[in-house]
């Protein structure tokens, strides 16, 4: 299975965020409900906490939609 890649721009991003950056929910206060209804993996976990912060690196499955992964925007000053 392809992983698709999320840039960031910042230290992190929060769970729901990603979800609401990656069109899976409409707005961020769908986030609790859609957690509490679909299981979604952080780094093989399942997690279900829209507040978890997550970093370039980690890995995201949402069931029925993909896997992804954060990546940093690696920024020249």
């Amino acid at each position: 299975m392809e992983k698709e890649q999320l840039t960031i721009n910042r230290e992190y991003i929060t769970l729901g965020q990603f979800l609401k950056m990656t069109d899976i929910i409409s707005s961020g206060g769908m986030a609790k409900a859609y957690l509490q209804m679909m299981p979604v993996l952080l780094n093989g976990e399942e997690e279900r906490r829209r507040g978890k912060k997550l970093y370039p690196g980690d890995e995201i499955v949402v069931s029925n939609v993909g896997t992804f992964v954060i990546v940093q925007d690696h920024v020249s000053d």
